[in-house]
């Protein structure tokens, strides 16, 4: 009996560790600040603590695994999160916090946390400085460098990132701080990555050597006030969603040829009103857009919908075509696939929810919801 007892003992063990070592994580990072008013953001009196949520996507339907509490913001692009390659930690931005000297309003944050994924429960491991409300960021495929883009200042944060230690590394001024630095996408090998600027509508081309990285001064001019930005796997080519000026025109999603020398805009197409997420799929054929479609205006407005859109754009050479498109949710925000492409998730503010589409390459059905404790503001998967 004692040696059955060992066996099975063992068994569960390794039954406990396969999901670990098969993870497929994806982040929603929730703000707790603030809420839609018919079609005006207002400060929570007294808002709980924003929160970071753990969805497993291996799961059928997905599910959350975990939750741990995390400054997040709504502000900024909802790229406010990246994981390394192999999911052990993640990092979180906070544009925004409470004024101090006022509750009603938000003044520029400068948190980074970052997050142990392998811990149980995961938790913030660390608490480190960023530039002036610092927004979208990503890691690099090699999981050693982080660059953060700090909306309130004009520059972009550099971080290096040794096992579970993310250390600061220096920051690179990109232009003056009405420029509005808001993401920044690293290309696969790791060399170059691109900075979009909704201040001054340009996209900055930056080098990447080791932990130097450089502004080339080579910008790019794609769509009005260039926001969410995402390098394809394949490295071939950037999109970048344009949210315009709020004022109920129809947006543009940008394509960016990374293949041309130099990097240039090639296509550019329409998609609706504020294009706010924006995601290439794992194999570089298709891109998924969020876009609020009037849904975050007063109910009065000539501009608003009830409802938000998920468009699914092919891209074939230096070309976008729109293949489909779903309804969501309202203030909707981030976009993210499974690995295998398969399952898109989109981030709702006002439902406090992310939705689950299954996606074949033709159309959009949508398989479930995941309540997340606070407005979905930002959605992540690890970049491999």
């Amino acid at each position: 009996m004692h040696l059955l007892s060992v066996v099975l003992m063992v068994l569960l063990g390794l039954v406990a560790v396969v999901p670990a070592a098969h993870a497929q994580l994806a982040i929603s990072v929730n703000d707790n600040k603030v809420v839609l008013d018919n079609g005006s953001v207002k400060v929570v009196p007294n808002p709980a603590p924003d929160t970071v949520t753990i969805i497993d996507l291996a799961a059928s339907p997905p599910r959350v695994v975990a939750e741990t509490r995390a400054p997040a913001s709504v502000v900024g692009p909802p790229l406010s999160v990246a994981l390394t390659p192999d999911e052990s930690l993640a990092l979180v931005t906070a544009a925004q916090k409470i004024d101090p000297a006022d509750p009603t309003k938000q003044v520029p944050d400068n948190k980074v946390s970052v997050i142990d994924l392998k811990a149980n429960p995961p938790a913030v491991i660390a608490t480190l400085e960023a530039g002036a409300s610092p927004a979208g960021l990503s890691i690099n495929r090699q999981g050693t460098l982080a660059l953060v883009a700090n909306r309130a200042e004009g520059t972009v944060s550099v971080f290096t990132i040794r096992g579970k230690t993310v250390t600061p590394a220096g920051k690179v001024t990109i232009a003056d701080a009405k420029s509005g630095v808001s993401h920044v996408t690293i290309a696969p090998d790791g060399k170059l990555a691109l900075v979009s600027r909704d201040g001054d509508d340009r996209i900055s081309v930056l080098s990447i050597d080791g932990t130097k990285v450089e502004h080339t001064k080579r910008d790019l001019n794609a769509g009005l006030r260039p926001y969410g930005i995402d390098i394809a796997s394949n490295g071939a080519f950037a999109a970048v969603a344009n949210i315009g000026r709020g004022q109920g025109d129809a947006d543009t999603v940008s394509l960016i040829d990374l293949k041309a020398t130099p990097p240039r805009v090639v296509e550019t197409l329409t998609v609706g009103q504020t294009p706010e997420g924006i995601k290439v799929s794992p194999d570089s054929q298709h891109v998924a857009v969020v876009v609020m479609n009037g849904s975050n205006k007063a109910k009065s407005s000539p501009f608003y919908n009830d409802n938000g859109k998920l468009v699914m754009l092919r891209v074939s050479g230096t070309s976008l075509a729109k293949v489909a498109e779903a309804p969501i949710g309202h203030w909707s925000q981030g976009a993210a696939f499974s690995p295998d492409g398969k399952t898109v998730l989109v981030g709702n503010m006002v439902e406090k929810d992310v939705q689950v589409f299954a996606w074949d390459g033709r159309a959009l059905r949508e398989t479930a919801r995941i309540k997340v404790n606070g407005g979905s503001a930002a959605l992540r998967t690890a970049e491999k």
